[in-house]
């Protein structure tokens, strides 16, 4: 049956790579690898204690077992579904699942099962095994919106990151050579080498300190004082580095999502890329969900909003009428400068664009020709409402 094979192979790769809990099968998947990675690490934790080790040896093998099962067997579901992905598809089914099977989630994937494997093929220390368990604690990140844009930042940066290391690799073996001559004579013991005083040399470049190893001379002391204000301004380079990577990514991340939604709005989709690129910056984009009142009956207009995906309920006088992607509402109040009539519901997941008040006088002056398209929608969804409330009224009548 290749049509229900395709089929199902679709609603796995929908459920597995495209939910993200946004579907009910999708939140339903993520919910239960996410609880069976944190209770491979509570296990991992529980089982380092003598007492539970030799309590529960049994439970927490078997339990090794179905977690190394359901782990597999997931790592070869999303194999399979990789031939689903776009931009594999125009590849062989071999070279797509190749090509996907060398994504770093996938190698994280393969990493938390592989020891498993291994131990009945080679002889492996079990304390290196449990301890590699670990690794599946790494899937989270699979989950995890903050850990893809650390693992973004720190392969954007792996460069500059690469030559503060190599910076801090250098401190610390002038550090160890300079305390090595200073002290050797008066610590024989304890820097009689330079690799025995590259101890003291990364213990003060990082501002750890333990104190077990300190300079005695005069000459040590001044020395020792010079490199700690090099460690700090050392370390403060890889600090420095991510978090403008973070900025970086996080307006990388803000111009997709807008470009994107704007894309699904008529109105906005039709602008040159000039007028986007102005426009864009202006927007707040907001991911709603069910049941959520995005504006109250009374509430002054300070906003204009567009549908980028989903529909919204407007209720007044008891009816009620919905709004799909690319319409717009809330812009009358924003315009008159008055007091909304009506309440304004998400009938489901919804993804808005919002324009302030503020922002809106300030595109005016920018872009009037912009500006006076956002009105003319404005104003066409008055009259559809306004249209609305008399067929109601005729109706209640």
């Amino acid at each position: 049956m290749p049509g229900s094979d395709v089929g199902l192979r679709r609603r796995l790769y929908e459920i597995m790579e495209l939910g993200h809990g946004e579907d009910r099968g999708s939140r339903i998947f993520d919910a239960a690898l996410v609880l069976l990675i944190v209770l491979n690490v509570a296990a991992f934790v529980a089982e380092s204690v003598p007492s539970l080790h030799q309590a529960y040896a049994r439970e927490f093998h078997a339990f090794e077992v179905f977690s190394v099962a359901v782990f597999t067997l997931e790592y070869l579901a999303r194999l399979w579904v990789a031939v689903e992905v776009p931009y594999l598809k125009r590849q062989g089914a071999f070279a797509a699942r190749w090509h996907f099977a060398r994504r770093p989630a996938q190698i994280i994937d393969l990493l938390a099962v592989l020891p498993f494997y291994l131990s009945h093929v080679f002889a492996i220390d079990l304390r290196v095994l449990r301890a590699l368990r670990l690794l599946r604690l790494l899937k989270l990140s699979r989950y995890s919106p903050a850990m893809h844009t650390l693992i973004r930042v720190i392969s954007n940066e792996r460069r500059a990151l690469s030559g503060a290391l190599l910076l801090l690799a250098a401190a610390v073996l002038f550090a160890s050579t300079g305390m090595h001559y200073l002290e050797a004579e008066a610590q024989p013991d304890k820097f009689g080498s330079i690799p025995e005083a590259a101890w003291w040399a990364m213990a003060t470049l990082t501002t750890v300190g333990y104190g077990d190893v300190t300079p005695v001379t005069v000459a040590g002391r001044l020395f020792g004082g010079v490199v700690m204000v090099t460690g700090l301004c050392i370390l403060a380079l890889p600090v420095a580095i991510i978090s403008t990577g973070f900025a970086q990514e996080v307006n990388r991340r803000d111009f997709v999502v807008n470009w994107s939604m704007m894309s699904k709005i008529p109105l906005l989709a039709e602008l040159d890329a000039r007028d986007a690129a102005m426009v864009m910056p202006l927007f707040h984009a907001h991911n709603l969900p069910p049941n959520v009142e995005v504006i109250s009956e009374g509430m002054p207009g300070d906003a204009v909003f567009f549908i980028a995906s989903g529909h919204v309920h407007r209720r007044t006088n008891g009816a009620e009428h919905s709004y799909r992607s690319g319409d717009v509402f809330g812009g009358v109040g924003m315009l008159t400068g008055g007091h909304h009539s009506s309440t304004y519901v998400t009938a489901g997941r919804c993804r808005l664009l919002k324009l302030y008040k503020e922002d809106f006088k300030r595109l005016e002056l920018a872009a009037p020709a912009v500006a006076g398209r956002i009105r003319a929608a404005v104003a066409r969804h008055h009259i559809v409402e306004a249209e609305q409330d008399l067929a109601d009224a005729r109706a209640a009548t």
